[in-house]
């Protein structure tokens, strides 16, 4: 019987939105929206983070996008970044999104979409600057500029941003991405064109090394309290999610919980991590696919709620420690969880 519930604390949320801000200052700060929210459910993250006043929402599907500009509707702009094909194209610019651009072909493809919905589309260009995950190659990026900056002159878009993403795997890794993509809006320039803003930094580069910001930078993980995988605990924000599931028999000094492998739990978890129970901290020792077994404590009964992760209020890891504890990162924990699972607003 599955008793699970993911809980979002809306106002947790809204704290970590704005301690990313202030921290970002003056550069303005994009919520990173992917995959329904980070499988939080897009209209509440983004009604509570335009609360907490962020003005930019992106991700990498179209779908999860459109929904934050419903949602935002003037209040927000909302960028998509995955290449699409027209009709995709169409429908995000029919809705009202700015699209980034990573691939000559996709730029054509914006065009005539842009023709057919009857817009001027709002494109931010990428280069690749040593990621390899897309975007233009540096040795094409001066022909795909001076491309766009044709367009621009015919009046199908407009090229409103620069962007790129970096590994983060060093410092000295990064400082190279930063000077290649330092190159590449020097170059767009060259071109003529003359983007409001540069993105760079996601948020671990961000958080820790300012000159990486420019003027926008995307947050993903830390605005939901998710710290990066063998990363330090980040000052002032917290995870916003708990996963929690109730008691539903006890048998021999083990309490058996209403959730499993089926609901998103990993099973590799098992014997890996303790969890949080109202008699403390309690090793998980076995996840089946549709109930898990936790170690009981003094006067466990039926009903009584084990948290699988959360904030540590209860003793529970948080979404990071599972990701390490099997070899993975700490937004996955939180994707996995089935979207049976209800998500309950707190």
């Amino acid at each position: 019987m599955n008793t699970a519930e993911l809980r979002v604390d809306l106002e947790r949320l809204r704290s970590n939105v704005r301690a990313v801000r202030a921290r970002m200052a003056p550069a303005e700060v994009l919520v990173v929206i992917k995959d329904d929210a980070y499988a939080q459910g897009v209209q509440r993250i983004v009604e509570a983070s335009l609360d907490a006043g962020a003005r930019w929402f992106g991700g990498i599907d179209v779908p999860s996008a459109l929904r934050a500009k419903a949602v935002s509707g003037d209040r927000a702009r909302v960028v998509a970044w995955m290449t699409v094909t027209e009709a995709e194209a169409e429908a995000a610019l029919r809705g009202g999104l700015e699209l980034g651009v990573g691939d000559a072909g996709y730029l054509e493809r914006v065009r005539q979409s842009a023709a057919k919905v009857g817009v001027v589309a709002r494109v931010h260009l990428k280069i690749d600057t040593g990621l390899h995950r897309n975007g233009v190659r540096p040795e094409d990026w001066d022909a795909f500029c001076a491309r766009a900056a044709q367009l621009e002159r015919e009046g199908s878009i407009v090229v409103v941003g620069i962007w790129s993403h970096i590994a983060e795997a060093s410092d000295e890794e990064d400082d190279i991405s930063r000077a290649a993509f330092d190159r590449a809006v020097a170059a767009a320039r060259g071109e003529g064109l003359s983007p409001e803003v540069r993105h760079l930094a996601a948020s671990a580069a961000a958080w820790h090394r300012p000159e990486f910001r420019g003027d926008l930078v995307r947050i993903g993980a830390f605005c939901y309290g998710i710290r990066s995988a063998d990363g330090p605990e980040i000052s002032g924000i917290a995870p916003v999610s708990s996963l929690v599931a109730r008691v539903v028999a006890i048998e021999g000094g083990e309490a058996r919980i209403g959730i499993g492998s089926v609901d998103g739990l990993p099973s590799t978890l098992a014997g890996r991590v303790h969890v949080g129970t109202p008699g403390g901290r309690r090793e998980l020792r076995h996840v089946n696919p549709f109930e898990s077994v936790v170690e009981a404590w003094d006067g466990a009964q039926c009903g009584d709620e084990v948290v699988l992760f959360g904030p540590g209020e209860h003793g529970e890891p948080t979404p990071t420690d599972l990701g390490e504890a099997i070899g993975t990162v700490g937004e996955e924990p939180l994707l996995r969880v089935s979207p049976l699972v209800p998500r309950v607003s707190l």
